[in-house]
């Protein structure tokens, strides 16, 4: 189950121009990890006032940042162990923005703390899925991405969210459901992967 990471090959393509300009110039893939944390910030800034159409445009930075990085890398060939760690902190600091400013939508306009709680229990479970995937690459298993719900579905969330915040209990519940679902889907398909290993 991929969900909208299955999508990725046809966003990189869309932003093939963006990554020959980039080997072209020589940019390091770096600052597209920068460019989508700069995304993601806008982006909160946006969810927290309730500016859902800013906020879409802020997350399509925020992931087409994210795409780029490894795509620049691989096709300047500089791939490199410490590049995987920028991009995983640059991938954690911009789902803190986005629940931030989820957090700030709720506390600014939710009736009580129950959306704010919600939303603060959404950004946990959030982290489950990468504590599997990064987990699995410890264990010398490939890296895991996608699920039913990703960094994709996330940020559509987030922006349904800010688009009718009366919808923050649901679609927080949602992405609590979505990320405990992908971390036991990852989880699966890491012990399967393992366990292939050592039979």
């Amino acid at each position: 189950m991929q969900g909208l990471y299955a999508l990725k090959p046809w966003y990189t393509a869309r932003l093939g121009v963006v990554v020959d300009a980039a080997v072209r110039w020589g940019i390091s893939p770096d600052a597209f990890t920068v460019l989508g944390v700069l995304g993601a910030a806008v982006a909160a800034v946006a969810l927290g006032l309730g500016w859902w159409p800013v906020a879409l445009l802020a997350l399509l930075a925020r992931l087409g940042g994210a795409n780029l990085d490894g795509a620049v890398a691989r096709a300047r060939e500089v791939s490199r162990p410490w590049g995987f760690v920028v991009n995983e902190l640059g991938d954690r600091v911009s789902d803190l923005l986005l629940f931030a400013g989820l957090a700030w939508l709720a506390a600014r306009t939710g009736e009580g703390p129950e959306p704010l709680g919600w939303v603060l229990v959404a950004a946990l479970a959030a982290t489950l899925p990468t504590f599997v995937s990064l987990a699995a690459a410890g264990a010398g298993a490939a890296r895991r991405n996608g699920g039913p719900l990703g960094k994709t579905e996330r940020c559509a969330l987030a922006v349904l969210a800010c688009a009718v915040p009366s919808w923050l209990v649901p679609v927080s519940v949602l992405l609590v459901a979505g990320s405990v679902l992908t971390a036991l889907t990852r989880l699966r398909g890491v012990r399967a992967e393992l366990a292939d290993r050592e039979g």
